[in-house]
């Protein structure tokens, strides 16, 4: 009998040192969901539960080799782009995808603030972002803040008006997730038709890498094969269980999800 060929997702992303987030959080996402998990590091941090100290971009030829390696010889058949940092890091981004099958899924979390308040996105960047990666992808998954400074607008917009403005920036999907909104509903529009992926609140839980977590999910899912309301309906509830299950007791910061349950188990 013939060995199923494992489904291959590819994270662009940044490293968390204190493994809640970024490509560390993204390769648990995909293992969780059935997927070998590669990876082309864009920024290494300096970071733990309490604060990004430090932040190093890598070199963009470095981002390139990485994501050529991994296709030339593994093949992707989803992408997972999460921290990008600046102008420099973007271009590179997009030279790369350049080269790949422009069938291939793309799920973009537009990394901006990390969950201990730092700035991980430069503001000159946001044009950049906006025009080179948004534009190509399957799915988007900003949080409510993050959709709002990609629509320009930092006021009260949501709702229909906002995913009608975030589609509008060329993404085929936008997600507005629930973690910030004032119900932890999900909003799904693929430009047709809005979809509300309800679930519920867990304020005791730890949250750190909750967005990290669905994207991965997400981009996972579309490597199985599901179409995208199919593969957000399941990464809202991996996410969500995620940060219930949420490792609190780790460091004296934002505590990192669990998405194995590890605290769980005897």
């Amino acid at each position: 009998m013939p060995v199923r060929r494992v489904p291959v997702a590819l994270s662009i992303a940044g490293s968390d040192s204190g493994g809640g987030a970024g490509i560390q959080a993204d390769l648990k996402a995909f293992a969780r969901a059935g997927v070998h998990g590669t990876t082309a590091i864009t920024a290494i941090t300096v970071q733990n539960t309490v604060a990004v100290s430090a932040v190093q971009a890598v070199d963009p030829k470095i981002i390139i080799g990485q994501i050529r390696a991994v296709a030339e010889d593994l093949g992707v058949d989803a992408i997972k782009i999460g921290m990008l940092g600046d102008v420099t890091t973007i271009e590179a981004v997009a030279q790369a995808l350049d080269e790949l099958p422009p069938t291939t899924p793309i799920v973009h979390d537009p990394v901006m603030i990390a969950e201990s308040g730092a700035r991980l996105l430069a503001l000159e960047a946001v044009a950049a972002l906006r025009a080179l990666i948004v534009a190509r992808a399957t799915v988007i998954t900003p949080n409510l803040a993050e959709a709002r400074v990609l629509a320009d607008d930092d006021d009260a917009l949501d709702g229909i008006e906002l995913v009608r403005s975030l589609h509008a920036l060329g993404a085929r999907n936008v997600v507005v997730t629930g973690g910030h909104r004032a119900a932890a509903t999900d909003l799904f529009f693929d430009g047709q038709t809005l979809t509300e992926l309800a679930g519920e609140r867990h304020p005791d839980g730890a949250a750190h890498g909750s967005g990290c977590t669905h994207s991965a999910t997400l981009a996972a899912r579309l490597a199985l094969g599901d179409d995208p309301l199919a593969a957000a309906r399941q990464a809202r509830a991996v996410a969500s269980a995620a940060v219930a299950d949420g490792l609190r007791e780790l460091g004296t910061g934002a505590g990192p999800v669990d998405v194995f349950g590890l605290g769980r188990q005897e």
